[in-house]
């Protein structure tokens, strides 16, 4: 598939089909650690150039530590006739996250105590992860524990707690300036197609074509187990934290929900990009406050860091009643809803780029369209669907150094392709230029001139 396809009302398509990698990915065990986010890296790697960053275990890493690499071969709970009745094999979401090794036979009140369900979804596996409790446990749906009634049970968990390393993958895509766009998502869930797997499978499709473009700001992705993945990547980068411009957290993007944006800590510009393009993309959408809880956002935006970071969503974690069970799986997340969320990121990623300040040659008086032949340019570009003759005029009394095109199109409440049009007609015809001291709202001071 090519990297720019349009369909026929005119969307682009990502490089890879985004539910292809998505189910390729659904099977493999992953977690904090461990051969699962090795084996999930190897595969985005396949696509793009990514470098892999090995932390060892006790590395300390701001006010925690690097975990032990846990591992899993194979857990089951059987009865004492040997039938299996749960079965790691079967599905990853079986087994709590960082269950240390188990061989017992227990009766059914002491295995009570390490098994988790959902009473109110019974068909359901939940998911559950133990990262530091020193402790395991099985999940299985409600409605087999409750079938499970015989006295005794036989439980064998083949993992392992040891010295090794959390891994993460890095791509940095350079621009012609020094700022940065940080773009995260975490690869730490196992089989949970939305809530992880959706965020994977875009942002490789973002890196594959921001990588084979010439842009001005540059890129950097992350694909890092969540919280202690940031936080490793926060503390190894400390003195290159001021490059960072703009930043999005991606996750749960293969949903049917409305999209939803939760702002950065500090009311950043990415706040008013993203929600400038989902305003105007013919989404439903909603935006919704920074708070402390959450995905990484809340990491990058800790009052140390303070990053512009935000993070775009459709279903909104702990709210949608297949987030965290088995039924966030491959039915769930839905290929043209993955497409919808790569053409809006898109977008934003282009906006952020082209997102210039001009200043007008001369600002005394509107200058005459007409003699310039703007008023045919304008007549061209808008059976392209360009700028109107108003966009021009928003552009040539806003163009004063001090507003960037973003500014303009919030102003004009038109969207952004609009106004970078009608700019371009007066750049091309001498009425402006880039600003003599570079800047906008979005605080780059790294740019000297536009295109």
């Amino acid at each position: 598939m090519l990297d720019r396809l349009k369909s026929s009302t005119g969307a682009r398509t990502p490089a890879i089909d985004l539910h292809d990698l998505v189910t390729e990915l659904f099977p493999i065990n992953r977690s904090l650690t461990g051969a699962g986010v090795r084996q999930t890296l190897a595969v985005v790697a396949r696509h793009v150039d990514l470098a892999i960053h090995e932390v060892p275990s006790g590395t300390p890493i701001l006010d925690w530590h690097v975990p032990a690499e846990w591992n899993i071969r194979r857990a089951t709970i059987s009865d004492m006739a040997g039938r299996r009745l749960v079965d790691f094999a079967d599905h990853n979401l079986h087994v709590m996250g960082y269950s240390r090794p188990v061989q017992a036979v227990l009766s059914r009140a002491e295995l009570a105590k390490h098994i988790h369900t959902l009473p109110e979804q019974p068909d359901l596996i939940p998911y559950r992860t133990g990262y530091y409790a020193d402790d395991w446990g099985f999940c299985l749906p409600d409605r087999l524990w409750r079938e499970m009634t015989d006295d005794s049970y036989r439980v064998d968990i083949d993992s392992d707690l040891t010295q090794g390393a959390l891994t993460y993958g890095e791509l940095f895509v350079p621009g012609l300036t020094s700022r940065e766009v940080l773009i995260t998502c975490h690869v730490c869930h196992p089989s949970l197609a939305n809530d992880n797997l959706s965020g994977i499978a875009v942002m490789t499709a973002l890196a594959m074509r921001q990588a084979r473009q010439t842009r001005r700001l540059g890129y950097r992705f992350l694909f890092l187990p969540a919280t202690i993945g940031a936080l490793a990547w926060l503390d190894r980068n400390q003195s290159h934290l001021d490059r960072v411009e703009h930043g999005l957290v991606l996750t749960c993007l293969g949903d049917p929900s409305e999209f939803h944006y939760k702002q950065s800590r500090k009311s950043a510009p990415i706040d008013r990009a993203v929600a400038h393009v989902l305003k105007h993309s013919g989404h439903s959408h909603e935006i919704l406050p920074f708070s402390p809880y959450g995905y990484d956002e809340r990491q990058f935006c800790s009052p140390g860091f303070d990053l512009p970071v935000g993070c775009l969503m459709r279903g909104v974690h702990g709210t949608f009643p297949e987030y965290h069970t088995s039924a966030d799986n491959l039915d769930f997340v839905r290929p043209e809803c993955l497409d919808q969320s790569y053409a809006v990121i898109e977008q934003v990623l282009d906006l952020l780029d082209r997102d210039y300040v001009y200043e007008r040659v001369d600002g005394r008086g509107e200058p005459q369209l007409g003699r310039r032949g703007l008023y045919r340019a304008i007549a061209g570009q808008r059976e392209a669907g360009g700028a109107t003759q108003m966009d021009l005029l928003w552009v040539l009394n806003l163009a004063d150094g001090k507003h960037s095109l973003l500014d303009m199109a919030i102003r004009a409440d038109v969207p952004f392709a609009r106004i970078e049009a009608a700019a371009r007609l007066a750049l091309d015809a001498s009425l402006i230029r880039p600003a003599a001291s570079p800047g906008s709202a979005s605080g780059d001071t790294g740019r000297s001139e536009a295109p």
